[in-house]
């Protein structure tokens, strides 16, 4: 009984459910707040992306005549599902993950990838030609931050020794200097979170001026909510684990909060500095060079590794 008391206490309160998503509307808070500071805008109060949260949620949903109404009231949840499931397996506020087991890093990595996949497919689902461009290019861009993003990540893992999350963040923390040794796979795991976010510059996804909200311009209300809850908790992750695996790990909450905003700042001077990339630019140079970048450093290190060479 105690156990069962325990697991749900975890998935609901800590270090899920609630906790996160609460976490999850914090840093996007921060990050709207820190990208309008540099653009000489006030930006959003402390409580903005809660009332908006709240205020979709307790909206009616309009769902499209001509839709699968399953998918369409299904994607937004299984894309926050999968977020949250993720977080069970990271040291979120630099305590030990909730659960974990041997290559946990490969699963999380891939239950990251649901709110790509479902705002994919929650595009292609309605008649708008407007979500369908955008849907078109979310999977698009899919492939060409998805492959770099793994082997940044891979990257510590296999200097490591180990695909468990916890195993990379504890061998970090004695190693410190992990974003010294592997400078190109920081770059590249950061601009992919940032691409799996949809954050500029590579937001053509859902441009504004171009196709109004992209792959979710037909959503409203409670599916609408949940996806932004989804990209929020996400966020949150996504930051852990680049803190976790490059910033000297996180163990305790004061070293996870300081190295998570840290990284968000430098994502926000991203966002604030570049340009909008267009899909072709995406696909291809990103693709191009990221790629072959984070490959070219992962095929180093298996041949220092092998070669005895203490990283």
């Amino acid at each position: 009984m105690d156990v069962v008391i325990r697991d749900l206490a975890v998935l609901l309160f800590f270090p899920g459910g609630l906790f996160l998503l609460a976490s999850g509307l914090a840093y996007q808070w921060a990050d709207r707040k820190l990208v309008a500071r540099l653009q000489n805008r006030v930006g959003p109060r402390w409580f903005q992306p809660l009332a908006d949260v709240l205020k979709l949620l307790a909206k009616e949903e309009v769902v499209p005549a001509g839709v699968n109404r399953f998918l369409f009231v299904a994607l937004p949840v299984i894309a926050l599902a999968g977020a949250l499931t993720a977080a069970l397996y990271v040291p979120i506020l630099g305590l030990g993950p909730a659960y974990r087991f041997p290559g946990d890093l490969i699963v999380v990595v891939y239950l990251l990838s649901l709110l790509t996949i479902g705002l994919g497919l929650a595009g292609s689902n309605v008649a708008s030609y407007f979500a369908r461009i955008g849907a078109t290019r979310t999977l698009t861009q899919l492939f060409s931050y998805e492959a770099p993003f793994l082997l940044a990540l891979l990257g510590p893992a296999l200097v490591a020794g180990t695909w468990q999350i916890a195993g990379v963040n504890d061998f970090a923390a004695a190693r410190p200097l992990m974003l010294l040794t592997q400078p190109i796979g920081f770059v590249v795991g950061l601009f992919g979170l940032m691409g799996k976010l949809e954050l500029a510059p590579f937001d053509a996804p859902e441009a504004e001026t171009e196709i109004v909200a992209g792959a979710l311009t037909e959503y409203s209300g409670r599916g609408l909510g949940i996806f932004q809850l989804a990209r929020a908790v996400e966020l949150v992750i996504g930051l852990t684990l680049m803190a976790a695996f490059y910033l000297g790990g996180v163990s305790d909450p004061l070293g996870w909060l300081v190295k998570t905003l840290a990284l968000l700042l430098v994502v926000a001077v991203a966002q604030s500095v570049l340009v909008r990339l267009r899909i072709d630019q995406t696909v291809g140079s990103w693709w191009r060079y990221g790629a072959l970048l984070a490959l070219a450093q992962f095929l180093i290190l298996i041949v220092l590794k092998s070669a005895g060479v203490n990283l």
